[in-house]
């Protein structure tokens, strides 16, 4: 079978036909949509009105954040005495939407401010010393950061002491030490009694706003939106109604900048959703805090300057395409060092490289645990320096940050959470990190073969999926973390019309067939499933979320696919006379059942092509699990038939090749036979090298033939051959030809070739299924 990606984990079901119906008349909703809100805890009309109606009043008061007051006090009296004042934000995006918000607002108080926005690469991230020490020297009284700060002890001791007053507004993690900052806002402070503990950084920046102002900022909302989407906290509670809210002002354009980057982007005039921002918007800006510096994208959210802002956002835009082209770079080259032998053998991955760029390291990572399912870490350093850098990223089952804090004393910087860290490393200690992390993995006995899970929140059939139940999902979004885009499985009766698109192919694009419409599916990234999709498109079970693709003015259903899983083995049928060294560059094992051909193939084959060599005579009992093609023809269809039922495989191709066709050349008559042996009897001491076309115009039997009854005649001791010369060895003992193994092997070869090369493709794929699923199965009919 072809498994899937995850596990699939189906919604417990909590609703009831009655339910359903009540629930989707009370809000006007599709009985799809009503079902979703039903598993997800809505499940009465007042209940699920209240979620679908995004409301102003779950916005909660921002003076409940600990310290707001002192916050605003310091802040009103810095505007007041009009003293220097600095607004020091983050890299990401997160950090600069945080960073625009908090220079916006003091700028419209009057405020005589700057901003700072640090270089990851000089600066880190979050407060830095340095950089403390020259506003200090620049006059700088008064510094509020954003989205960092809270573990900032001792630059902000610094300041303190230096006559610089600290304001911070954070979100991350809180160290047992708290600075010692003038105030400290933020929504998990212990024993304060904020009542929602997930806003982002942009979310506590807002809320300081709102404070400073006196009323809800709007202008600010589409700021926020990309903020906490970007930032990927939860989207309930008053993130729900703040991203909700920004994504009708990021789509009535009223930012100069955000127009431009919208433009560029290919978003220009139309209805932007947190898609929008997740996959487009924030990691633009996010792009150049990771090879640049950030403070452009603060620059381009602040302008006015049409443009200005038209020449930031191209060349914003060209650096994410930059920072695309080095992840593919760093990318490759790390995948093939997770490939081998000893990577393989480990839990954990500690890859090294040198020169890769700092700046996207994380995502390497994560493309990493995404391959392998093992927690990773990449670093980088130079030849000239002694220190590595880089970022892990983690699974479900393992605490990155607790697994690598028992060694704290390994490294020159560390930091980090569950899913993922930063560190600074000296080159001499990367070994005792390989095996600290591997110790770690060990102790939580983490599996890396074991699948992430996939929530579906329902079943539905391909014929239920229409463009108005797509409109009333749509209504349950802003979907994000905690509020997930619901997935569905689509019960169909076929899959039909499997294509690979994409300029490279790589993409796959299929119909889920009902009984009364068929609906297109995309599948990123999975063009290769292409075969065994065809192969059995009866037994193809899918998982995606549903979208509305408008193409010419026509608007239809259209299922992006998270997972397939397909519950039979797929048996690919591309049969040759001829191997070629394309067939040889997938991601499969090859299984030879002969070693000569393998032996002749061999300098083709790439040192990392898995190959499996089965021995002529008999196939080992070895199990194989995977995706296998079976390069040549086996001999023996008992023993083939033996070997196949104790084979796992997720699906498998099928060459056959075969050089000697023995079911075309069929076995010897009577009359051929004797035919030979009268003329070998009469003739003696024939050179087959420089006589064996003579012999066989002579005889008027193919040359193919000749040769196996020759073979057949030696192993009888009807002849003998030395040096390639034939002589007949008088008296022989009489015996049958079908006692000579030549002989047998013949017949064998003979009915496996009438099998496995001659069959339909459709015979041959249920045959092989077959065996394949029933391991007490005999010789097939």
């Amino acid at each position: 079978m072809l498994k899937p990606k995850y596990q699939w984990q189906l919604s417990s079901e909590k609703t009831s036909p009655v339910q359903i119906k009540t629930i989707a008349e009370a809000c006007q909703l599709s009985e799809v949509a009503a079902k979703v809100l039903i598993n997800r805890g809505y499940d009465t009309p007042e209940k699920a009105k209240t979620f679908l109606t995004p409301d102003p009043q779950s916005i909660h008061d921002p003076f409940l954040l600990h310290d707001m007051q002192k916050a605003v006090d310091r802040i009103q009296t810095a505007i007041v005495n009009n003293e220097r004042i600095i607004v020091y934000g983050d890299y990401d995006a997160d950090g600069v939407t945080s960073t625009t918000i908090m220079f916006e607002t003091l700028n419209e108080l009057g405020a005589n401010v700057d901003y700072f926005v640090p270089d990851r690469f000089k600066d880190g991230y979050g407060p830095n010393l340095d950089e403390y020490k020259q506003f200090i020297e620049n006059g700088v009284t008064l510094l509020v950061t954003v989205d960092n700060g809270v573990a900032g002890n001792e630059p902000i001791e610094y300041a303190v002491t230096h006559g610089m007053d600290v304001v911070v507004t954070d979100h991350h993690e809180l160290p047992e030490t708290l600075p010692n900052a003038t105030a400290i806002v933020h929504p998990r402070y212990p024993g304060a009694h904020y009542p929602f503990s997930d806003l982002s950084g942009v979310g506590v920046a807002f809320k300081v706003a709102s404070a400073l102002l006196d009323e809800v900022p709007e202008e600010f909302l589409d700021l926020v939106a990309i903020g906490t989407v970007g930032d990927l906290v939860s989207l309930t509670d008053e993130n729900r109604f703040l991203v909700a809210s920004g994504l009708k002002v990021l789509s009535e354009g009223q930012r100069v900048g955000l127009n431009a980057l919208l433009k560029v982007s290919g978003l220009e005039n139309q209805q932007i959703n947190e898609q929008d921002i997740g996959f487009t918007l924030a990691p633009r800006l996010n792009a150049v805090g990771r090879i640049g510096n950030a403070g452009e994208a603060v620059e381009l959210l602040t302008t006015f300057d049409e443009e200005k802002a038209e020449l930031i956002a191209k060349h914003i835009d060209s650096v994410n395409d930059q920072r695309k082209q080095l992840v593919d770079t760093v990318y490759n080259e790390a995948i093939l060092q997770a490939k081998t032998p000893d990577n393989l053998a480990q839990k954990t991955l500690v890859i090294t490289g040198i020169g890769w760029h700092q700046g996207v390291l994380g995502i390497v990572a994560s493309r990493l645990v995404e391959a392998t399912g093992k927690p990773t870490l990449v670093l980088s350093g130079n030849t000239e320096e002694d220190d590595l850098k880089g970022s892990g990223r983690s699974v479900d089952a393992l605490n990155l940050f607790e697994a690598l804090n028992v060694n704290r004393q390994l490294y020159v910087n560390f930091g980090g959470h569950h899913m993922a860290v930063g560190l600074t490393i000296k080159r001499e200690n990367v070994p005792e990190l390989r095996k600290t992390l591997e110790n770690a993995a060990e102790t939580a006995n983490l599996d890396e073969n074991k699948l992430a899970p996939l929530t579906i929140d329902g079943v539905i059939k391909a014929d239920q999926i229409t463009v108005v139940a797509i409109k009333d999902l749509a209504n349950l979004g802003p979907f994000g973390t905690d509020n997930p885009t619901p997935e569905f499985e689509i019960e169909s009766e076929k899959v039909t019309n499997v294509k690979q698109i994409g300029a490279n192919q790589d993409h796959l694009k299929f119909q889920l067939s009902g009984k009364d419409q068929t609906i297109d599916a995309i599948d990123f990234k999975q063009g290769r499933l292409m075969p065994y999709l065809q192969a059995l498109p009866e037994n193809v079970r899918v998982v995606g979320t549903l979208e509305l693709n408008t193409w010419r003015n026509q608007t239809k259903p259209q299922i992006m696919v998270k997972d397939v899983l397909i519950d039979a083995v797929p048996i690919i049928d591309r049969r040759t006379t001829k191997l070629t060294v394309e067939m040889f560059k997938s991601q499969t094992t090859y299984v030879f059942f002969h070693k000569k051909t393998y032996e002749k193939l061999q300098a083709y084959l790439k040192p990392e092509i898995q190959v499996v060599v089965l021995d002529d005579s008999e196939p080992s009992n070895i199990s194989l699990e995977g995706n296998l093609a079976l390069v040549d023809c086996p001999d023996s269809l008992a023993q083939f038939t033996d070997w196949l039922s104790k084979q796992n495989p997720d699906a498998m191709t099928v060459y056959f090749y075969q050089q000697n066709n023995a079911y075309l050349d069929g076995m010897p008559t009577r009359e051929q036979s004797a035919k030979v042996f009268k003329f070998f009897a009469s003739h003696s001491d024939i050179d087959l090298k420089k006589q064996l076309p003579d012999v066989v115009k002579h005889l008027h039997v193919d040359r193919s033939m000749l040769v196996f009854l020759i073979q057949v005649f030696f192993e009888l001791k009807f002849v003998k051959i030395e040096s390639g010369r034939v002589s007949y060895i008088s008296n022989p003992k009489p015996q049958k030809l079908s006692v000579a193994p030549a002989y047998q092997l013949r017949k064998q070869q003979i009915e496996t070739q009438e099998k496995l090369l001659y069959s339909k493709s459709a015979d041959l794929t249920t045959w092989m299924q077959a065996c394949l699923t029933d391991k007490n199965k005999g010789v097939a009919d």
